[in-house]
């Protein structure tokens, strides 16, 4: 690359992947800037896109496949003894116990999911059927309810904040965790307009919540019980847009039945909100002529996660606020991030019978599929570009799991925690060091998505996970019995001709269907290589078969959303097979990304999945829960504790802070020094402790030191520790962990009855000075 000329791709610290312009110099990165050029950030930029460096040199990369001795230290394999020597112990565990035992975690973080596309091919050529990632200690209770509403989990809504004239965030503080495009000037555009409001429910006063017309500082754990009397407060005092109703949505009837028995100003008080706060949100809410809302980890980690993001979703729906300009809409989708496999909606564990959610095993039972004598037990673990002996919860309990297993392969950039107790590791090349992308892609009316170019060679002694994917799957014989000739020829003549003869080969043979990514990968190099992106660098080109699955994923968008992607202006005369061609060549020759759909707001009801196209306003499987409510709060007004008196206060276990993000950040130097443990000023007083005073956090499942920091952002009772910390390192003269790692302290068994979420934000806690 020229490295006088700020190159493009982005940044791969939070979902938004904004576009950034890099500046560098060898290998490093040197300088960063927006890049304004791409389609959604438009040159927005956060301050830790300015740290990509720590992770593209950070200081537990890895340059060389490792094999664990059989005392317990890892030594240093070539390429070709790893690949033949894990292929042999997966079969061996594939032999005995079935390719299903073999259980699949992550295949991306935050920036990285090309690679993960290639590895569906690997669990198909081991019959691997069981999958998670971090979606399902997050995300799967909100795709769930949208799939009750909708008709699918895949009819997922995303807010239109830019044109909303009432902004609703629920548990989500986008000033540092962003969610939407441009989060902060967004924020700042609806805080200074007066004929706009921003609502926040928070128990933390955020920096969202300081630029909030309505703060609902809800006690933590009280979302329900608020939510329920704002949908009350909504079918009771005509905020509901009837005729509307009448038109698009069932089971409006029930619902008022159901919420006939919320009396409204006990379940404020239980929430901790004044009565008076919460009308005057439903009553602007009412009258607003559009509403956008978003949830996020603050309730989809804490009790009653799905209940409440059904909750959530009634206050759009029950005023009318879907699919319409400044409302919420169903956006299309460029691949989905779900599991897949067999058994489709009744899917579930293999073992205790837990419910799949998008293909998605939970994340807080993994560790129960495996630490069991049951014969249908996970065996073996494949976990690539992702951390979960540091993300899940009970980090000691998943580390036993791993213990447990016959096998464990780790593909990953760096040894992380979860490495340390792999087989073998095999080093994968940075997300700088290939091609690359996201399937994040949320946006509506305009979606985006971005290919991104490699910066850098990868590291010697690295590979890409395609390559890696690629190697293991000719290994365990994934491609025995085919015969790849046709497709060779086939490239020969032209992106048309490859398409048609891949895709007549495919109906007839299921395997190479299974075998899509890698088979793509394997051809399509010469056929690539007569069409180089615009203005790529040399290595780009060299290794663009790296974007085969790219191709076969752009014809899938293009059969799924025709006319959405011609009125992106993308292969507008298109016919045919010919419009994915157009799509795939508008990815390679815009390197700072491409709007791939362009929606009218009704084509959100066109998305609906229900064979009436009228969305479910009754989630059944929540109204137990639901009724359940009503005597918590009987609880709470009578004086009962609900937090047991053992442990006092509620610890938010990962709070996002201006110097924390996930942990491809591994080096500790540029957080400074934010691993505090966050209280109040009175509980402070209260345990005789003061700033900077070691104090000891002790839950049902460990004990940790952390200093204290007095703010004024939480009430009594509450305390926060950020995430990303409590990373060890590989070498020995930073072994010591820096900061307390939350699932030190968290418990696998306190969890969402319905997607198993953990609750990761809620985690019953004792407080006292550390001696």
């Amino acid at each position: 690359m020229n490295e006088n000329k700020p190159s493009p791709t982005a940044c791969i610290i939070c979902s938004i992947n904004c576009g950034v312009r890099v500046t560098t110099e060898g290998r490093e990165i040197t300088a960063v800037h927006g890049d304004r050029e791409h389609p959604t950030s438009k040159g927005y930029l956060c301050e830790k896109a300015q740290s990509l460096n720590v992770y593209q040199n950070g200081r537990d990369r890895l340059s060389s496949p490792l094999r664990r001795k059989a005392d317990g230290t890892f030594e240093a394999v070539d390429w070709d003894t790893a690949i033949s020597e894990i292929a042999a112990r997966l079969n061996q565990v594939k032999a005995a116990h079935g390719g299903d035992k073999i259980f699949y975690y992550g295949g991306g973080a935050q920036g990285n999911h090309l690679g993960g596309g290639y590895g569906r091919a690997l669990r198909a050529a081991l019959g691997s059927t069981h999958t998670s990632n971090a979606l399902a200690q997050e995300k799967t209770g909100e795709f769930w309810v949208d799939g009750q509403l909708f008709g699918r989990p895949r009819c997922h809504t995303t807010p239109d904040f830019h044109n909303a004239e009432v902004a609703v965030l629920v548990g989500k503080n986008p000033w540092h965790s962003h969610g939407f495009p441009r989060a902060r000037v967004v924020l700042k555009q609806i805080a200074k307009d007066p004929n706009r409001t921003l609502i926040v429910i928070d128990p933390r006063k955020t920096e969202t919540a300081e630029l909030a017309d309505i703060h609902l500082q809800v006690r933590p754990g009280g979302d329900a019980f608020l939510l329920s009397a704002m949908v009350a407060l909504l079918l009771r005092e005509g905020g509901i847009k009837a005729e509307w109703l009448s038109a698009h949505a069932v089971g409006l009837d029930e619902l008022k039945s159901l919420f006939e028995r919320v009396d409204v100003a006990a379940y404020c008080k239980a929430a901790g909100v004044q009565e008076a706060d919460v009308r005057a949100a439903v009553k602007r809410i009412a009258e607003a002529a559009s509403v956008s809302v978003l949830e996020d980890l603050g309730i989809q980690q804490a009790p009653h996660s799905t209940l409440c993001s059904w909750l959530e979703k009634l206050l759009y729906l029950l005023t009318g606020h879907f699919g319409k300009k400044g409302g919420m809409n169903i956006h299309s989708r460029f691949a989905s991030l779900g599991g897949g496999g067999k058994g489709g909606r009744n899917a579930t564990t293999p073992v205790h019978g837990h419910r799949l959610i998008g293909g998605l095993t939970p994340c807080n039972v993994i560790a129960d599929e495996i630490l069991t004598d049951h014969p249908n037990r996970f065996r073996a673990m494949i976990v690539e570009s992702a951390n979960p002996a540091h993300s899940l919860a009970d980090s000691k309990r998943f580390v036993e799991a791993l213990r447990a297993l016959d096998f464990v392969l780790v593909i990953d950039v760096a040894m992380s925690e979860t490495a340390r107790h792999a087989d073998y590791v095999l080093p994968a090349a940075s997300q700088f060091e290939k091609w690359e992308a996201t399937f994040f892609n949320l946006e509506f009316p305009r979606n985006a998505i971005h290919l991104r170019r490699p910066l850098f060679e990868p590291l010697p002694g690295t590979l890409p996970e395609v390559e890696i994917h690629a190697r293991l799957v000719k290994a365990l014989g994934g491609l025995d019995g085919l015969d790849l000739s046709m497709f060779h020829n086939a490239a020969g003549q032209g992106f048309e001709a490859f398409a048609m003869t891949f895709a007549m080969a495919a109906a007839s043979n299921s395997q190479i269907m299974d075998m899509a990514p890698i088979i793509l990968y394997e051809t399509m190099g010469p056929l690539l290589a007569q069409h180089p992106p615009k203005g790529a660098n040399s290595f780009s080109v060299d290794s663009l078969r790296q974007t085969a699955g790219m191709w076969g994923v752009c014809h899938q968008v293009a059969m799924a959303y025709p006319d959405s992607v011609r009125r992106a202006g993308i292969g507008v005369d298109a016919q045919g097979l010919g419009l994915g061609n157009a799509l795939f060549q508008a990815l390679l020759d815009n390197p700072s990304g491409v709007v791939f759909s362009d929606d009218p707001y009704q084509e959100t009801f066109a998305r609906l999945d229900t064979p009436d196209k009228m969305i479910r306003l009754v989630v059944e499987p929540l109204v137990s829960e639901f009724v359940s409510l009503a005597s918590e709060v009987e609880a709470r007004s009578g004086g009962t504790n609900p937090v047991h008196d053992a442990y006092p206060f509620i610890l938010a276990a990962g709070e996002r802070r201006s110097t924390t993000a996930n942990t491809l950040f591994r080096d500790p130097s540029w957080r400074e020094n934010s691993g505090t443990l966050r209280m109040s000023q009175e509980d402070a007083a209260r345990l005789g402790l003061h700033s900077g005073d070691a104090a000891k956090i002790t839950t049902k499942r460990g004990s940790a030191v952390a200093f204290v920091e007095l703010t004024d952002t939480l009430m009594p009772g509450h305390v926060t520790l950020p995430n990303g910390h409590g990373l060890g390192s590989a070498d020995a003269a930073h072994s010591q962990r820096e900061g307390v790692a939350p699932n030190d302290l968290t418990s696998a068994d306190d969890r969402d009855p319905i997607a198993g979420t953990p609750w990761h934000k809620h985690v019953r806690a004792r407080i006292e000075r550390a001696i």
